[in-house]
């Protein structure tokens, strides 16, 4: 099938690109961009123009910021195209029910990709826990912004959610492996002077048995931290490196991976399967605790950032 790419910015070079040129499903057929163009794709600088230009292009998959992304992709829907969300699929709740309700009502495909529910150890993960009784689980989740964020300066604006940009990575691995729901009870956000997102977070969650904590961070330097741990009264698991490893009881599960391999390919292949049978997945349950941090979140004003 053949996709239109919007977006040619880092994750889309480092990830959709590569992912879309490896894959049996999938042919690049053209981009919309401001700024970046993929050698020898059809390259537009307006999403109208590319929809009117390429009819026979069905798909759209859309790597632009939170902010602008619900008028994209209801252009898109609107012209019968299936879409594809980057994650966060959205900048607010609404205006992803919104766009749900839309494509239902023109019967296309829309997908909300979460790809660190494609590290190599979530499933397992997932398994292990199904039925054992938590007693306490914690994430740390620790990165470097200047690495993975070089001159993106919306992520510290409305809309940008800061921290909560690998935060709800993490939330998407939780909110997949927990058989229980879990609510937001109490959240700490670090703010720096100079912006309007947080750069550091603090969060507790109510679950039925065990004490739920978590702390997000973007000033890590050197080793990066992604790392989820769960006690249960029958062991202890861990996540490691993103999901890319499984510790049980100190033990480690399967091979090791790198974090990132294979997680952009199986969301391509997740979508190839949504569109050839005509389903939407729209799961919101990450985006509704960072709403929820966003409200109930205690501010905390810290030093400025500068890159």
């Amino acid at each position: 099938m053949q996709i239109a790419l919007v977006g040619i910015g880092k994750i889309a070079v480092d990830q959709h690109v590569p992912s879309i040129a490896a894959s049996p499903d999938w042919e690049l057929a053209a981009t919309v961009s401001r700024h970046g163009t993929v050698e020898g794709v059809a390259a537009y600088t307006q999403l109208s123009e590319m929809l009117d230009a390429h009819p026979e292009i069905r798909v759209v998959s859309l790597c632009v910021p939170p902010v602008p992304r619900f008028a994209l992709a209801a252009e898109a829907i609107r012209a019968g195209r299936h879409v594809m969300l980057e994650k966060p699929p959205g900048a607010t709740l609404s205006e992803c029910h919104t766009l749900e309700a839309l494509a239902r009502q023109h019967r296309v495909t829309l997908y909300a990709s979460w790809h660190s529910r494609e590290a190599a150890m979530v499933p397992a993960a997932k398994a292990w826990l199904a039925d054992k009784k938590l007693t306490r689980f914690t994430v740390t989740w620790k990165e470097d912004v200047r690495r993975w964020h070089p001159g993106q300066a919306w992520i510290w604006q409305p809309g940008g959610l800061g921290v909560f940009d690998p935060g709800i990575n993490a939330l998407s691995i939780v909110t997949e492996i927990l058989p229980d729901p879990i609510h937001l009870t109490a959240a700490t956000l670090e703010v720096p002077e100079n912006c309007q997102a947080p750069i550091g977070a603090q969060l507790a969650f109510a679950h039925p048995t065990a004490q739920v904590d978590m702390v997000f961070d973007w000033r890590q330097t050197g080793d990066q931290t992604w790392e989820i741990e769960a006690e249960t009264t029958q062991g202890t698991l861990k996540l490691l490196d993103g999901g890319a490893r499984l510790q049980i009881d100190g033990s480690e599960q399967g091979e090791d991976a790198d974090a990132l391999k294979g997680e952009y390919p199986r969301l391509y292949a997740n979508l190839a399967r949504l569109v050839a049978r005509g389903e939407i997945d729209m799961d919101l349950a990450p985006m509704r605790h960072v709403a929820d941090a966003f409200t109930l979140g205690h501010r905390s004003l810290t030093e400025p950032f500068h890159e």
